[in-house]
Formats: C-alpha cells, structure tokens, sequence
C-alpha cells in the first residue's frame, strides 16, 4: 500500500471475518476490471487468487470494530464526478461496458491483464451474456411488453433502430416502465432483438446500465399504466404459449394479433395494496388495537379526521410556506359486505368528549327553539343563546345550517360521519355545492356563505373548516365522483379501501372496546385539545421534503401526469396526518411516526389511481381542446445531417402523416435549406437519401 506502483494507496479496509480470515477492501485501478484486479492485487501479495471473489453483489459480512484492522479515510467515500467519467471512459476506450464488467460489442476483441496473459474480460452478465459470449432469449412477455411500452411512449410504428433517435427513442420506452417490469439482464436480451443495430453499440450498453443505476428502485409503487400493460403482456404470453395467439415474426419484431392489448387489467390482477409496517406509532397502535387484521389499515385511514377535529387555532406550515389547519377528510371504498363499520367504534370513543358537549349545547338550543315556538309573533323573543357551539353535524343538514353551524362554532372543525356518501346531497343547494364544500374544506384562507334578504335568513360568510369520514361501495363511489374527476374532490381526500375476502374465510373477530381503551386514549385527546398556535415539527417537515421527492422521481419514471397530479396533495395530506400524530403524543416524534406516514401516502395513492386513475386520464384525453403544442421549426429537431426515416419519425412524433415527406423535402431543397450529401448525376431517390443541413444547423448555435 505504501509502494510507488499501481497499488499506492489502494487499500481501504482491513478486517478479520467471522472465521478469522482477511477482508481486504481496495480501490481498483482505472482501467481495470474486477477479474483483472483481483488477480492483479493476489499476485502482488504472493497468494493464490480465488475465482468465487469477483461479484460485487457477494454478501460480507462487517465484523465488529475489534476485528478491524486498518480503514482508510477514502473507505466508502464518495468518488468525484470527474473520477467516475475517468473511469467509465477508461473501460469504453477498451471496448467494454461503461462498468467494465463486459465486452461492449458481441464478439468484440478480447482484452488481457497483461501481454503474457491469455484470460478473457469476464463476460456481462448484466447484458444477458452466458459464459460463452452468447446472448440469452429474450422471453415471449418481455417482448410483448417492450411493444407496449414503445406504444406508451408515442413510439408506435416508428423504427426505433436508427441512427440519431435510437438513444431517446430506448430511453423513452424505459421511462414508460419497461425498466420497472424487466430486469437490466432482460431488457438487454430484448434489445438485442429489438434494436439489434444499436445493440452493437457501447452507448446501448452504458444508456441502459445507467438508466437502471439510477432510477431502478423496485420499492416504489408501479403506476396503473405499467401495472396494466404488465398484466396484459402476461396474458398475451400465455395465449402464444399455448397456440392461441398468432405471432408473426418479421426483422425480430413480434407483430402479436389480439385485440387484448386494449383489455384494462382484471382486479384479479391487480396487485394487492401496500402493507402496513408492523412497527407503528403508539397512538395508531392502540386505536387499531381492537381491530381485526384485515380492518386495520382502513381504520388507520379514518381516524384522522376525527383526531384533527380536536384541534382549534392550531396550524403548520407545509413545504410550500403555506399555512394548513388540519383539514383531513377519509373516504373508505369497499364492497358490499366488506366490513366498512369497522371504523364506527375507533371514531366514536374519539369523539366521546365532543360528543358530550355538544349534547349539552343541542339541550340549549332545544329549549331556546320551544320558547321562541310558545311566544306569539309580536311578543319579544329571546336571542339565540351565544356559544352554542355544536362540532358534529348531522348528515341530512342543508347548506344554510351548515353555514349557521361553522359561524356558531368560532373557527372549530365541524364533523360527520357518512354511512353513504350520498348522504352529501344534502348540501347540494344549487349547482353540485357538495363538491365545492369538499374543495373549501381543505383549501386554507376559504370563503364560503350566502347573503339573503329575508330577516330570519341567514347571512354568513364564513371560512369553512369541515372533516369528515364516509363509506360507500366502490361502484356506488366512482359514480359518485365520476362528473368531478378533474375538478379536486378527489385529490383533496384521502381514500383507502378493505380488500376483498375470500369466500368461506372466517369471521373477523372485534376485541373489547372498554374502559382501558377510553383511559389510554384520553391523554392524546387532551394533548390536541390543548394545542395553539402555529405549531412547528421539523421531521414532519423533513419528511414532506423526501415524500416530495420521491414523488417527483416515480413521476419522472412513469411519466404518468395523473398520479404527479394526485401526488402533491397526496403529500399534503401525509404532512397534516404527521402533524396531528406529533401534537397528539405531546409534540413529541417516534421514529415509527416516518414509515407510517409513507406507508399511509403510498396506500392513498395506490386507492386514488386503482379507482380513479383511469377515468382522470379518459377525462382529461376528453377535455383537452387546445393544442398539445404550439408551431416549431421541424428542421431545427433535426440533426445537422439526417436520413429520410427521422424526418418520417419527426412528422409522426407532430402528428403529421408520412405522405407529405418527400413534398416537404423537395420544398427545403428548393429553397436551399437542405442538400443531398452525396449527390448522384441520375435522379435520386428522396427515400434513399442522406441529407445535409444548410440552415439552422446544430455546430453553429
């Protein structure tokens, strides 16, 4: 380590392993493979070379700090860009992938440790190489899905092997979601196929190992698209397997004839929603503590807009620098049978103590009402009695009551609790005002009211602050939304569900809501009652932050705009949910508080784009009159020099058809804009033809 050769200072970890034997962790020279180095570096030390050691995916085991012998200051140090371009390009000027771990063309020059070695680069086993330097099948439903994806990225019918595209064109279709359905070893076996020009190329080799590198997290959640298309090719698979589909086989395309490509994926095969983490915090603990398993994540779900409802001049302020009250509001979807009156038990013994006065404020309000009814109508009447404030509201109230109600309960929540969430038209008034309610409750700094002339009518304005839980069919939910998909409701509540049981399982059995669950519970409800002002949790905040992040990063993956949009009120929601946990326990975090919370977001959205996803996207495909794109310059999106199939890609890409082409050119050449790059002294073929860019050319901006 302290020679001036290669290995000056390469050593960065020494260690005794749990039988006692050497770890060695070194940095490998640039320019050298793994094989190379370890045989290289064992050579140096005068000992044998063990061929079981060159995978860097092999498992060691860290021993304890007594059996560590040396450690570097560059030990798990992070490498400085301009290092990693170094060393990328040291492998790719050898003709191997941009990790060294492969030959970067089929059959390409073989490479020694030194000149008196004769060992081959070990092969890529990332690539879908075997052993003998030949490539792997790709199998029948990865090359179904690689044709679907390619259609999910606006690429349908364009020949995606030419040179100029063929690097967007891949990087797109992994975008689409090819990446999250296949393994690097799989889409190397597709590509092979499918783009076997390219295929050849080291950038087809660095593109997708880098691509995979960096964006391939299997922990984040697929997007309906890659889920549906995912499902699809498995059936369509299946029929090819057992000759009941007809494949057609033409330059390594797959053309499958099924009218299943179109099928939407079966809730057979939809995947199940994510799992509650066991670990929880304590308050969510003991409130699902009486729950039966398949209930718990629901009741998870619908206990926060009751605990929020407790709060009173209580607010935080969110990433944005928005200032949010804890607006929460739970819609819990499930079947017929399901088990949704799961949640009535938790609810009410968080809402004893609200309930309890609001009985007493009801009593007053009753007797003033049977006093004013017993006088005549010149005699004076007493006033409605001041601090009548009455939270939970009944189901059934109109929009003037509810109005009269939020004014009464000075900037308190009001609360129900929806058997059938048609229940809300009740606050219909003219023009669907249910939904505008819904969207109020959750915007901070609202205005809501109504301004009468008559002396009895009331006249309010009023900032509306609404939770609220509700239950209903799927069916019966979809519809009830279905005239507002892209309006807000949806994104502004948080949904979850109860999965389907199935036929003949046994009964799930409640444990005991007694006393002991009413006394554990009673100090977190103080701690909300007693919360004021503008109350700041910075792990709740930290924890936005990364949700956000990670948002926007399956965002950029799916390229699905619908679950992006759903996502940042989604994160919303998380936020106030922490908020209200941190409050409850004292403002205290637990460390379960984080896993929690992403669950419970990720759970959210995985409901949000099973019931509704869809229907958004048909919506918005069906509201979208203007113009996806304004007029550009089609000869600037074109490289300095370019064949006639780019300039036919191009034209598809803008929607236009293939026909005009060779009008288009010969109109660019006449005006000198293009030129042939090598003329012939016969008449050309336009379609033949390489051509050169005379104006707008790129090597001049």
């Amino acid at each position: 380590n302290c020679s001036s050769g290669i290995w000056n200072g390469s050593l960065l970890h020494l260690c005794y392993s749990a039988r006692k034997k050497l770890h060695i962790g070194i940095r490998m020279p640039v320019g050298m493979t793994i094989e190379e180095t370890q045989k290289a570096y064992c050579e140096a030390l005068g000992v044998p070379y063990d061929e079981s050691c060159i995978t860097p995916e092999r498992m060691i085991f860290l021993t304890d700090k007594d059996s560590e012998i040396y450690r570097s200051k560059m030990w798990c140090a992070v490498l400085p860009e301009s290092e990693i371009q170094a060393r990328r390009q040291a492998f790719l000027n050898r003709g191997l992938t941009v990790d060294g771990r492969g030959n970067a063309k089929v059959n390409s020059l073989q490479f020694t440790v030194n000149s008196n070695s004769n060992d081959n680069v070990q092969n890529n086993r990332l690539s879908g190489n075997y052993g003998t330097g030949e490539l792997g099948e790709a199998s029948e439903k990865n090359l179904i899905a690689f044709d679907l994806f390619q259609e999910s990225a606006g690429l349908k019918g364009m020949a995606i092997d030419t040179v100029g595209s063929r690097h967007s064109s891949l990087l797109a279709i992994m975008s689409a979601g090819a990446s999250r359905v296949m393994s690097e070893e799989e889409l190397m076996k597709v590509v092979a196929e499918k783009m076997p020009s390219y295929y050849q190329e080291p950038d087809c080799h660095q593109l997708i190992h880098d691509f995979y590198a960096k964006y391939g997290d299997s922990s984040k959640p697929f997007s309906r698209d890659v889920i549906r298309i995912n499902a699809t090719a498995e059936q369509a698979s299946r029929q090819v397997n057992s000759l009941q589909l007809k494949v057609e086989r033409a330059d390594g395309n797959h053309t499958v004839q099924s009218s299943n490509f179109q099928v939407q994926s079966s809730e057979e095969d939809y995947p199940d929603p994510p799992a509650m983490p066991e670990k929880l915090p304590k308050l969510v603990e003991l409130l699902i503590s009486r729950t039966p398993e398949v209930y718990k994540p629901a009741v998870a779900h619908a206990i926060f807009p009751p605990l929020a409802t407790h709060l009173w001049q209580t607010s935080f302020r969110y990433i944005d620098n928005v200032v949010h009250e804890a607006t929460l509001s739970t819609c819990l979807l499930a079947g017929t049978g399901a088990g949704k009156s799961s949640v009535d038990k938790p609810i009410k013994y968080i809402m004893e103590d609200i309930r309890k006065r609001d009985a007493e404020n009801l009593k007053r309000e009753k007797e003033w009402k049977e006093e004013v009814t017993r006088k005549g109508a010149n005699k004076d009447k007493r006033k409605r009695p001041d601090n009548l404030v009455i939270q939970e509201i009944d189901a059934d109230m109109t929009s003037p009551a509810f109005v009269m109600r939020t004014a009464e309960a000075q900037g308190r929540f009001l609360y129900t609790s929806l058997n059938e969430l048609d229940q809300f038209d009740a606050l219909r008034g003219s023009g669907n005002q249910q939904f505008r309610i819904m969207c109020l409750a959750f915007d901070p700094f609202n205005l809501f009211g109504q301004q009468r002339v008559g002396v009895q009518s009331v006249t309010e304005r009023v900032t509306i602050r609404f939770n609220w839980n509700a239950s209903t069919t799927i069916q019966k939910g979809q519809r009830y939304f279905s005239k507002v998909l892209t309006d807000g409701p949806i994104s502004r509540i948080n949904f979850c569900t109860i999965p389907e049981r199935e036929i003949g399982d046994d009964m799930p059995v409640y444990g005991d809501y007694d006393d002991a669950y009413r006394e554990a519970l009673k100090p977190y409800i103080e701690n909300l009652n007693n919360a004021r002002g503008l109350i700041d949790c910075p792990e709740a905040f930290q924890l936005a932050l990364k949700l956000k992040d990670e948002n926007a990063e399956f965002s950029r993956l799916s390229q699905d705009r619908v679950y992006e949009n759903l996502s940042f009120r989604a994160n919303v929601i998380a936020y106030l949910k922490a908020c209200v946990l941190y409050v409850a326990n004292g403002c205290k975090w637990e460390p379960e508080i984080d896993e929690f919370i992403r669950w419970s977001e990720r759970y959210d959205l995985y409901c949000k784009m099973r019931f509704f996803g869809d229907a958004i996207k048909r919506a918005n495909d069906t509201g979208e009159k203007s113009s996806k794109r304004g007029p550009s310059n089609m000869l600037m999106q074109l490289p300095d020099e370019f064949t006639y199939q780019q300039v036919m890609d191009l034209r598809v890409a803008h929607g236009m058809d293939t026909r005009g082409t060779n009008k288009m050119l010969r109109n660019w050449r006449g005006r000198s804009y293009i030129r042939y790059k090598d003329p012939d002294s016969v008449t050309q073929k336009l379609s033949n033809s390489v051509f050169i860019k005379l104006k707008f050319r790129k090597e001049n901006s």
